[in-house]
Formats: structure tokens, C-alpha cells, sequence
């Protein structure tokens, strides 16, 4: 037997029976890092968010929502589910980052923590995406769950 939820008592991909449990309200917020060379970071702390293919930041929130909405078309074991709300926040940081913040809400019987990833996930990839035409030495630094709330377990953790 194991532990992984996505897998049956063969051990072969399964998606998770989730008609025994109660609907609760759900939250997650997830975070993205970017790191950008200086002389892009430059351009966006004078504010020229506009690149060759439009507004930087703008772009990237759309995209994020957009992406955490068919996050259950994409991830193969995940549920469909009406996410309720998305909201995307990006800033520069006092260490030369740009900062992603997805935050998803519902009220479901399953969480929605893969589309807070998922939304924080593709607006980081569209800031690189949106700036590459400028450089491609961008890292994606990392993509983590911050906190999520509802079901069985709250999580949260430390910055």
C-alpha cells in the first residue's frame, strides 16, 4: 500500500474519490520567484513595464488567472473545479526580484492549491516570456506553496 493519494491499491494512477467529503471554504496562496539581470530590472523600476509584446506585469496576471482556471485540464489527476476567485499580485522586491503571489479560493470538497501554483506558475513564465526579447538570462528561482486553508489540514508556512 501507499501513501500517495493519486495512486490505487495496484499502484497505478487514480484520481481521488472525493464524494465522501464536505464542501468547506478553501484558500491557497502560492509564490513565485523571478530574478532578472540588472539592466532589466532597471527598465521596470523606471517603470517601462511595456516590452516589444506589451505590459510585463499586466500580461503576467491575466495569464496567471487564466492558467489557475483550466488548471484541471492541465494537471492530468487533478479535479475540475468553479474556482470562485483568483487574485495575482507582482512586485519588484528590495532584493531585485520580481515576487508572484497567487491566491485561489472555493468552496469545494477538494483544494485549490494546484491552481494557486498553477496561476503563480504561468505568470512567472510570462514575465519571462515577456522579457526574453530583453535577455534570457532570467531564472524562475521557485514556485511554493505559502498556505492553504480548508480540508483536512491548514498549512502555512514560514516566509
Amino acid at each position: 500500500m501507499t501513501d500517495f493519494s493519486h495512486l490505487n491499491k495496484d499502484l497505478e494512477p487514480s484520481i481521488v474519490n472525493i464524494g465522501p467529503k464536505k464542501i468547506t471554504h478553501r484558500r491557497a496562496v502560492a509564490r513565485a520567484i523571478v530574478s532578472l539581470p540588472d539592466h532589466v530590472l532597471k527598465k521596470l523600476k523606471e517603470g517601462d513595464f511595456k516590452t516589444p509584446k506589451g505590459s510585463v506585469f499586466q500580461t503576467a496576471i491575466i495569464a496567471g488567472i487564466m492558467a489557475a482556471k483550466k488548471t484541471g485540464e492541465l494537471i492530468p489527476l487533478c479535479h475540475p473545479i468553479g474556482m470562485e476567485n483568483c487574485e495575482l499580485k507582482i512586485d519588484l522586491t528590495d532584493a531585485d526580484e520580481i515576487e508572484i503571489y497567487c491566491t485561489a479560493e472555493v468552496e469545494a470538497k477538494t483544494g485549490i492549491e494546484m491552481e494557486a501554483l498553477t496561476g503563480a506558475s504561468i505568470a512567472a513564465l510570462t514575465i519571462y516570456d515577456m522579457c526574453k526579447a530583453l535577455s534570457h538570462d532570467i531564472c524562475i528561482k521557485e514556485i511554493k506553496l505559502m498556505e492553504k486553508t480548508g480540508g483536512k489540514n491548514d498549512f502555512k508556512r514560514a516566509k
